[in-house]
């Protein structure tokens, strides 16, 4: 090898180095905020960034810098359900089966998780636009009773224009059932959609929503406070609202998407 192309040679890995560090860092900083978010999104992310400094990485090439820093996110295990069929309450039948929906505030999605805190469980529940992937309702508190879904649909209500009157969908759970829910829904003028037969299929994108805020938030960690629990739940539904580009909204984010559209 030539000096001179040693020299070239060793400028070369020299700037490359650089550059894995570069992109280590902002991986960092995003990661900090968003602790499992995946490769793809990161990338998106941070591709005006990596361009706005002269770092030219492809995706696959990121991949591998996440690779060689153990920064790629693995999938976690499935957790128990919270949803009782079980009951005599009234249920309804599954209106959006096979339905194309195209445009926001025509069908909400609606479920209940758990968080864990060395105080006790708490319950989390969500409404969702199946449009944008925007969450429009959202709760937390101590228990699995009716209040807490009740209260996510009043805060989703609060915010749905006057003129539409989505399709409100739902799994068979109690809390959904009930006559205090149902009366909200119909005195709203919402039409109410259940599942029928294949409960976790019928409403995936609800349980979708579920695994994001556990998976890339952190909401399955066991917290020691309940005040902290609240606190980093409504942060992590502020953060996939706004901050978290959607795949399926080509990488657009959902609040964004939704007040687009709407």
């Amino acid at each position: 090898m030539s000096r001179q192309n040693y020299y070239a040679t060793r400028k070369r890995r020299f700037k490359q180095e650089v550059n894995k560090k570069f992109i280590v860092n902002l991986a960092n900083t995003e990661r900090r905020l968003q602790p499992r978010l995946g490769g793809r999104k990161l990338y998106f992310l941070l591709k005006k960034q990596f361009d706005k400094n002269g770092v030219a990485i492809g995706r696959d090439r990121f991949f591998n810098v996440l690779r060689e820093n153990k920064m790629l996110v693995e999938k976690k295990k499935k957790k128990p359900r919270t949803t009782n069929s079980r009951h005599c309450l009234p249920v309804f039948h599954n209106l959006i089966q096979d339905m194309k929906i195209t445009a926001p505030n025509q069908v909400w999605c609606s479920d209940l998780t758990y968080i864990s805190t060395q105080e006790g469980f708490m319950y989390a529940s969500l409404i969702t636009d199946m449009h944008s992937r925007k969450i429009v309702g959202a709760y937390i508190g101590d228990s699995l009773e009716s209040f807490g879904c009740i209260t996510a649909l009043e805060k989703a209500l609060k915010d749905l224009p006057v003129d539409k009157k989505p399709i409100h969908h739902s799994d068979r759970g109690t809390q959904y059932c009930c006559h205090e829910y149902i009366n909200r829904l119909l005195d709203n003028g919402l039409k109410v959609s259940m599942t029928e037969i294949n409960h976790c299929y019928e409403n995936a994108m609800a349980e979708r929503i579920n695994g994001i805020l556990k998976d890339e938030y952190e909401l399955d960690h066991v917290f020691s406070l309940k005040k902290q629990a609240v606190k980093v739940f409504y942060e992590a539904v502020e953060i996939y609202n706004y901050k978290r580009p959607h795949l399926s909204l080509d990488y657009q984010f959902p609040g964004q998407v939704h007040s687009k559209a709407a």
